[in-house]
Parts: C-alpha cells; structure tokens; sequence
C-alpha cells in the first residue's frame, strides 16, 4: 500500500514538474540592431567569395539559361515549406486541446526564425514562437511545446538525411580521406549528443550544469555578460517537452516536420532542373542534409551563413556537379530559402511584437 502511494506521488510530481516546465515564459530580447549588420556583412562576403570558385562566365551563362517555371516551381515549394512548419504548429497546440489555423502558425514560424537568427538561434526562436503564441489565445502549456518542439522534429529529421548521405558516400567510395574522417567526427559528435542526452533525462541536474558551464564560457569568449536562468529555464523546457513525446501522438508533428524538410529539398532539387541539370535523389539528399544540419550546429554564425554554402558547394562540386552549376544552384536556394523568409520575417516580427 504504502509503496504505490509513494510510486503515484512520484509520478504526480513529475507530472507536474513538466507542466511547470512548460508554463514558465521564456525571455525573448529583440536586439536585432546589434546583429543586423554583421549578418548583412556576412552574407555579402559570401555571395562574392563563393562564385569564385567557379567560372564567373559559366555561371553567369547559367543564370541567363535558368528555365524560368522551375524556379516559380522552387519558389511555390517553399511557401509549401512553410505551411508544413504551420500544421506543424497545428498538430502540436491540438494535443492541449487547442487550435491555431495553419497560415498563423506558419506567420508565426517566419517571424520566429528571422528573430532566431540574430537573437539566441533556437532559444530565440523558441521564445518568440511562446511569445506570439501566447498573444494569439493558446495556453502557456501549448506555447511551450510549440516553441520547443518543432525544433527536434526539423533537426531529427535532418540528422536521419545527413547519416543516410554519409553511409552512401561510405557505400559508393565517394570520399576523400579528409572527407571520411570529418563525416566520422560528424557521426561521432551526433551519437555523442543523442547519448548526452539521453544521460541527462536521467541525471538533469548535472547536465543542466554543464550546459550552464558551456554557455557561460561561449560568453566569456564573446565578451558578453552570462545569466544562467535563461540557459536552465530553456534546458528545463526541452526535457518537458521529451517527457511530453514519450506519451505518444507525435505522428500529426512529425508528418508536419516531413513537410517542412521536404518541400524546402524541393526547392533546391527545382533550382537544378531551373539550372538544366538534374539531379538524382541520392545525390540531392547527400548535399541536402549534412551542411543544413551543420549550419544549425555552427550557432555562432547566424543562419549557418558560409558554412551552408561552402559545405554544400563543396559536396556537389565532389559528386560530379559542374561547379558554375553548383554555385548558381547553391546561391539560389539560400536567397529562396534564408535571405528571403528572413527579411520577410523581420517586419512581421515587429509587427507581431507590437499588437
């Protein structure tokens, strides 16, 4: 008798403890002035450097050449991409018993990610999705987990393309040996992550600290002050948000997270038919997958800017793609699927953030 009232009073705890986790509202700081700048400075020293390493001829040949309803077909196939992040968003607040129509949710996202990409990158992004979400009716409960969640359902799925890209190089004998052993850090750095965190839903005090430890020395190093109850409210939410997965009903989600990462590889796949070169799907997944999710992993750099772009040059160009092709195409999906949702993305950010 005694142990299942202990056993029910645990569990009642740790119940709580997640609704709690996804109740607290997490700080959202619009500092976009500061950052604005280096982002644009990134960007066009990316832009210039990059059509270097091709032929500045052949690749303005290409764009000349480019078919043009292919690329209104890649345009159509991001305003897709981001419908799917909104059902996205649909599917995760109707677990709460609630509801946000698709086109909001997908408002929502783009403003979101351009507020991300220069404040916090996913905590940003995480905040501003409760924040706004909040503002539209949903519960502290639902906006929680729709600021948390769609970032694992989109980086899981990214890290399933990027290993299926790196086994079919391994399989096809397609790699350098400088490429073999980065994609074997890759691999390793990956399963290195999905352990931490596995460890931490066990031990999350100790792994809270060392993400508080981690965070305040990239402080440091960037000169700038450190509070660490952001960093442990931000760690706090996404085990709740694990927690809440484990109970079931994540198909809705994860066909959203399927639509999102799917139409935006259509986008790139349109711009090489736009291109009058055709790729085939293993080649496009292999050069899709890995430099997005390595973009995500270089926080540091807003956007992944540069690391995108050269890592998927650079895959390309290595699996037999002309290089005036490659950095056309490349170029093109980034302004399609970054530098346009971005600067979309700030106005309606201001204008969420003011009604």
């Amino acid at each position: 008798m005694s142990t299942g009232w202990i056993e029910g009073k645990s569990g009642n705890k740790s119940e709580n403890n997640v609704h709690r986790s996804l109740l607290s509202p997490p700080p959202l700081v619009l500092k976009v002035g500061r950052y604005f700048p280096t982002l644009i400075l990134i960007g066009l020293a990316v832009n210039l450097i990059l059509p270097q390493l091709a032929s500045v001829e052949a690749s303005a040949h290409v764009i000349k050449t480019m078919i043009p309803w292919a690329v209104l077909l890649a345009a159509l196939g991001q305003v897709v991409s981001y419908l799917g992040a909104g059902f996205l968003m649909n599917s995760i607040v109707a677990r709460v018993k609630q509801t946000i129509p698709i086109l909001k949710g997908s408002i929502i996202t783009l403003a979101a990610s351009s507020i991300g990409m220069l404040a916090g990158g996913p905590f940003g992004n995480a905040a501003a999705t409760y924040r706004w979400a909040r503002k539209y009716g949903i519960s502290a409960e639902g906006a929680g987990l729709a600021g948390t969640l769609p970032t694992i359902f989109n980086n899981t799925i990214l890290t399933v393309l990027a290993i299926s890209g790196i086994l079919h190089l391994l399989i096809a004998h397609s790699l350098s040996s400088v490429q073999f052993f980065a994609f074997i850090l890759i691999l390793t750095l990956l399963g290195l992550g999905f352990a931490a965190v596995h460890w931490g839903l066990k031990n999350r005090t100790a792994f809270t600290l060392i993400v508080v430890r981690i965070a305040a020395y990239f402080a440091r190093l960037l000169h700038k002050s450190y509070t660490p109850a952001p960093t442990q409210a931000s760690v706090s939410r996404i085990f709740a948000a694990l927690e809440t997965l484990s109970n079931g009903g994540w198909e809705r989600p994860l066909l959203g997270a399927v639509i999102f990462t799917s139409f935006d590889m259509l986008t790139l796949y349109f711009f090489f038919i736009a291109a009058g070169f055709p790729v085939g799907f293993e080649i496009l997944v292999v050069g899709y997958g890995l430099p997005i999710l390595l973009g995500k992993i270089a926080f540091l750099l807003p956007g992944g800017i540069g690391v995108v772009e050269s890592s998927m040059a650079a895959l390309y160009t290595g699996l037999g793609v002309p290089g005036s092709i490659t950095v056309v195409v490349v170029l093109s999906y980034r302004v399609f699927s970054f530098w346009i949702p971005t600067i979309i993305g700030f106005p309606i950010a201001f204008y969420l953030q003011r009604t």
